[in-house]
């Protein structure tokens, strides 16, 4: 019995190694028909082409960033070297399919058809990227800007295809659909290199109106953040029920926003105070009757 165990052990032993030398042999036949002299150099020219379409974008790539800025933003280099980037990645999955024989033209039907099923599935996501194109193109947005979009206020950190990021004043960073920039009126403080903030300030109906003009003239030469071109300027906007309003207007770098407001409040109070004119507010009195 044990010996006709061990026979039908030893002959499935056989069988297997039959199995696994005919396998192996069969793997080094097709190496040594695959190593040979044409396909070595086949392999050597398809390097070597890869090769040169990776060094053409990195070449392509450099060349965009030495772009001055002037001419070309950083985030439009950004986002044209990463388009160039995708690009050269489709060339070379094509380019090496088509070394392994592969049909492109089947590959690009069933493009084409996945392409319009992942249109309608993602209506949301092409939206926002064709409005990127535009706010790229536009150039109403760069990093660094000082922006108000719905009741969002940030300064933008990103620039992208589908959406930008900002961060706002207490360091919370928020994304903002590149649809929602286009379909909402935005606002961008720091478009232009001056900007011009105005207070309202309302004085007593006893005081000297002129006065009141020469005395709030005064003010922006307080503030040293005040441009003085364009002048600032002070007018008459009307007659309150308890006040005389006039309006200071003053010009100002956006950098210098924050200064600007707060020294320029100051400054009204000040030249106000050393005038004598008092600035009405609301007073309540309190008359108690005896019982």
């Amino acid at each position: 019995m044990n010996e006709k165990i061990n026979s039908i052990g030893e002959a499935a032993s056989n069988a297997a190694n039959d199995i696994f030398f005919d396998k192996t042999t069969s793997f080094f036949s097709w190496i040594k028909t695959f190593l040979t002299w044409e396909n070595l150099f086949r392999l050597i020219g398809s390097l070597l082409i890869l090769f040169i379409i990776w060094l053409a974008f990195r070449l392509i790539a450099k060349a965009i960033r030495r772009v001055p800025e002037s001419k070309l933003p950083a985030q439009r280099a950004a986002i044209v070297v990463k388009f160039l980037r995708y690009i050269c990645y489709v060339v070379i999955v094509l380019y090496v399919l088509g070394l392994f024989g592969i049909n492109l033209k089947a590959i690009w039907g069933a493009a084409g058809i996945a392409g319009v099923a992942i249109g309608f599935a993602a209506q949301t996501s092409v939206s926002n990227l064709i409005s990127g194109l535009f706010v790229l193109t536009e150039g109403s947005i760069h990093v660094g800007d000082t922006i108000i979009v719905g009741d969002v206020t940030g300064i933008v950190d990103e620039v992208k295809l589908l959406s930008i990021r900002v961060h706002t004043f207490d360091n919370q960073m928020v994304r903002i659909p590149n649809s929602t920039i286009i379909n909402s009126n935005l606002t961008n403080n720091s478009y232009h290199n001056k900007r011009r903030w105005t207070v309202k300030v309302g004085v007593d109906y006893s005081t000297d109106m002129n006065l009141a003009i020469e005395t709030l003239k005064k003010a922006p030469a307080l503030c040293p953040t005040v441009l003085k071109d364009p002048e600032p300027t002070v007018w008459f906007d009307g007659f309150d029920s308890s006040s005389i309003n006039l309006v200071v207007a003053v010009w100002f770098k956006p950098a210098d926003f924050l200064q600007t407001r707060n020294d320029i409040h100051i400054a009204i109070k000040k030249v106000l105070d050393e005038a004598g004119i008092s600035i009405p507010f609301n007073q309540l009195d309190v008359k108690i009757k005896n019982a």
